[in-house]
């Protein structure tokens, strides 16, 4: 079997290569290079497989409804992004030599996009000092938070309350009843289950981690003896706020049809997405400000504007919808992101060149190539 991809050979595909090395080891039994035999069918015209693919190495071809070919060599500029994206393909993918592909679970790899290109922002906004975004950068790395819906982060860290204890406290004991969970922000603590002689240390904790979950989610009694080694500071979050992360935000979604009259009345485009995904493709008039840079330069908007956020599928486009609304902006999401569309909408929608403009630095905007 082959090995997975390493960190340096995944640098070049996007948007892949936005993901941290956290999020490359959740990935790592995908990141494993699969082999394609010359002559062999990768997928058909209509192949609705939620799959991400990369070329790595070879050559294939691919060839449309309409019988337009197209030749893709690994390692081009081309091959640097998924393959026929949307769903169902409008190509038929065909290895013209020996060759191997990269093979993604698509949801998987929109959630860890999305939730990364989300925390890049929260880090922007909520970091004060270089110790600051240390600690919150080692938080939001923690698991839990891969469940937990981007933009209620920012509410979450509002609800948490600063608790100093000194060594040797119990912050929480096991067989009690679960009401909160807790983040250590400093200091030591380790993790003991069992009583009396047949006590066993578990685990010692760093600094951004999270426990006392287990007992939310499960209803059921601590498992185990969390104890302060040295003083410090955790953060707790009560039952109620715990289970309000997990709810998904809503957010103003539109159709193509329904963007289509906002458009006629004023609105405008704005692709979320990364820039060299931009300029790949993308919608006329389109404004591109990446969904991580968002907050950044969100002044360069119109406040009386109406603004249509799109991206591949949907969910970094919510995010930005929700993110503008909190900020004062009107905005709507593209309901399941252009992916979704039908092919004649697709390519209506996006152009390989084309009027567009991408945010700068310094307040301006430029017309993109």
């Amino acid at each position: 079997m082959s090995e997975p991809l390493n960190p340096e050979q995944l640098r070049s595909l996007t948007p892949l290569n936005v993901l941290s090395e956290q999020q490359w080891r959740e990935l790592r039994g995908q990141l494993v290079p699969q082999p394609l035999l010359a002559g062999q069918v990768l997928f058909r015209l209509g192949d609705q497989a939620r799959v991400t693919y990369y070329l790595l190495a070879g050559e294939l071809l691919l060839q449309s409804a309409d019988g337009q070919q197209q030749r893709l060599q690994a390692g081009s500029e081309a091959s640097c992004h998924p393959l026929s994206p949307s769903l169902p393909r409008l190509q038929e993918a065909r290895a013209l030599s020996d060759a191997s592909v990269l093979a993604l679970d698509t949801a998987t790899l929109n959630r860890l996009l999305t939730w990364r290109l989300a925390y890049q922002d929260l880090l922007l906004e909520l970091g004060q000092s270089h110790d600051e975004i240390e600690w919150l950068g080692r938080l939001l790395e923690n698991p839990l938070f891969a469940k937990v819906p981007p933009s209620n982060v920012r509410a979450m860290l509002e609800r948490l309350q600063r608790i100093e204890l000194a060594a040797g406290s119990t912050v929480l004991q096991e067989g009690d009843v679960g009401d909160c969970c807790y983040f250590l922000k400093n200091g030591r603590a380790e993790v003991i289950r069992g009583a009396g002689g047949a006590q066993q240390v578990l685990a010692e904790l760093e600094i951004g981690a999270c426990f006392g979950e287990e007992a939310l989610l499960a209803d059921s009694p601590r498992n185990a003896t969390v104890t302060m080694l040295e003083d410090g500071v955790v953060l707790r979050l009560d039952r109620q706020d715990f289970f309000a992360l997990l709810k998904a935000p809503v957010v103003n979604e539109v159709s193509l049809g329904e963007a289509s009259r906002l458009l006629a009345a004023g609105a405008q485009w704005l692709d979320v997405r990364l820039q060299e995904e931009y300029e790949r493709a993308h919608a006329l008039q389109s404004l591109n400000m990446p969904l991580q840079l968002l907050r950044l330069k969100v002044r360069l908007l119109d406040k009386p504007r109406t603004y249509l956020c799109y991206c591949d599928s949907g969910k970094r486009s919510a995010s930005a919808v929700f993110l503008l609304s909190q900020l004062g902006y009107s905005a709507y999401a593209l309901r399941d992101g252009v992916d979704a569309l039908p092919a004649v909408q697709r390519d209506a929608l996006l152009c390989e060149r084309g009027s567009g403009y991408l945010a700068r630095s310094g307040g301006r905007t430029e017309r993109s190539r």
